[in-house]
């Protein structure tokens, strides 16, 4: 809950960052006030969403130690940089200039703000990847090493820190989600402005902001697919199960076929999503949990049998830490063992084979909500950009009232997202190394009900502090004279 209601901040900055930066840089090139008065405008929604944004992402990284403490002792050393790391540099420089943004228009020169303008939105960019970073590593823990001697997950040189940082799975999920913003940001913008066509208001600065809305919107929807397809690859790579969950795929093969909705199939095109070869190998739900042959010819154990020697290496870690310091040559001959099943090793704290098939339901219709969406999406803002460039965009009453039905459904569409992304990859905190029932403190279910619904009650009334805050900017509209409009 925590982490979907962040992620209604997230998007919006970063989107909102970008259209701010490219109206003041118009101001300052064109020497048009117009631009500045639009700028300073987007600017203030903008600064109400990065308020709450930062508070709801503090509560977040406080839950690693309040609710997932085991986690954060497993894997502290490595988790804890990227978040370090982020907080010194990213969200330092971005709250330092985001100061000089805000009250500094007549302060510094126009050149030296436009310059924090593009730092606030390259500093909340930066933040965003190492972030994605910590996120990445948990869906393909790369680059670290596990110490029997702490029982921790450690990155062992600088080497393993530059392949963490240059995590496949990270570097798309992060063009991913920013692009992802981008869209929501160009969505929101060309929502509000069609809101002014339709009250017949401010129109030249509606247009002209749906115009730059529009544009960054559909540049983002091509990334956002691009990238999508890159997430699509690593996880048919590094996690089978999620894609095999997002596609409800029973029993897998050569030449897939993708399901578009129950009933609806393209030959062929799932391989291809997966693989780039429409002949690639797609395995199955039941071939993960039976054991397979890959397409490269690599034999894939059976859950079963990767539970086996995961409780090897549970046995083998315990004797190792029990023998160490009274039976050296004992101890060592433990370590050989757990070494040779450590990378089963999470899921020997799995009951059942079927604990590692997350709900097949909720991921399979969530993935076809947000590609479904999207492409809505892109439509709208396709419309809206080619009506606004030939200045008919006053007389499609239809396309502007969906132009603001697009708001919620963009928020929708990012929700739907990561719901792919993190209960598709259901039990694993970290892939593969530690399933969910370990990561998590020792609380009783009355704490966790608690302050699950204190969270809440806090939560909503943030949501409608912003949301009335935003719509009052809104309805006053940019100061722009009337000459102008």
């Amino acid at each position: 809950m925590t982490a979907a209601y962040h992620w209604l901040f997230v998007p919006l900055t970063l989107g909102l960052a970008l259209v701010m930066a490219v109206m003041e840089t118009l101001f300052l090139v064109r020497k048009d006030e117009f631009w500045k008065k639009a700028a300073k405008f987007w600017m203030k929604i903008f600064a109400v969403n990065f308020a709450v944004g930062i508070a709801t992402g503090i509560i977040l990284e406080f839950e690693f130690g309040t609710n997932w403490s085991n986690y954060s002792w497993f894997v502290g050393d490595m988790f804890g940089a990227p978040l370090a790391i982020e907080g010194i540099l990213a969200f330092f420089m971005e709250a330092t200039f985001f100061a000089v943004m805000f009250f500094g228009w007549e302060k510094v020169s126009p050149r030296f703000h436009l310059t924090s303008t593009w730092l606030t939105g390259i500093g909340a960019t930066i933040s965003a990847y190492w972030i994605l970073v910590a996120n990445g590593w948990m869906q393909n823990p790369v680059g670290t090493t596990f110490n029997p001697d702490t029982v921790r997950s450690e990155m062992a040189s600088a080497s393993a820190f530059w392949e963490v940082v240059s995590n496949p799975v990270a570097v798309s999920k992060f063009f991913h989600s920013v692009t992802s913003g981008w869209v929501t940001g160009g969505v929101f913008v060309v929502g509000v402005s069609a809101w002014y066509l339709l009250r017949g208001r401010q129109k030249q600065f509606a247009r002209k902001s749906m115009l730059i809305g529009s544009i960054m919107g559909l540049v983002g929807s091509v990334a956002v697919m691009l990238s999508g397809d890159a997430s699509g690859v690593h996880a048919a790579e590094f996690q089978p199960m999620k894609l095999a969950a997002a596609e409800g795929l029973e029993d897998g093969g050569r030449g897939v076929a993708f399901t578009v909705v129950p009933g609806i199939r393209i030959p062929k095109m799932l391989s291809f999503l997966a693989t780039h070869d429409f002949n690639g190998f797609v395995p199955g739900i039941n071939d993960i949990l039976q054991g397979y042959t890959d397409g490269e010819g690599n034999v894939i154990p059976s859950v079963a049998d990767k539970m086996t020697m995961g409780r090897t290496a549970l046995d083998a870690l315990a004797e190792y830490r029990e023998l160490r310091e009274s039976d050296p040559e004992a101890a060592a001959a433990a370590r050989g063992i757990l070494e040779a099943n450590v990378r089963y090793m999470g899921y020997g704290h799995l009951e059942k084979p079927e604990d590692v098939v997350p709900p097949v339901g909720v991921v399979f219709w969530a993935f076809r909500l947000m590609v479904g969406l999207g492409m809505l999406l892109a439509l709208v803002l396709l419309l809206c950009f080619w009506f606004a460039r030939k200045g008919k965009i006053g007389d499609k009453r239809w396309l502007l009232w969906a132009a603001i039905v697009c708001i919620p459904l963009v928020y929708i569409c990012g929700q739907s997202g990561w719901i792919v992304a993190e209960v598709g990859r259901q039990p694993w905190t970290i892939q593969g190394l530690l399933p969910v029932n370990v990561a998590i403190s020792s609380l009783s279910a009355g704490a966790v009900k608690t302050t699950f619904f204190v969270f809440l009650a806090v939560f909503a009334l943030f949501l409608v502090i912003e949301i009335r805050i935003m719509l009052g900017a809104i309805r006053k509209g940019p100061e722009i004279e009337p000459e102008t409009l």
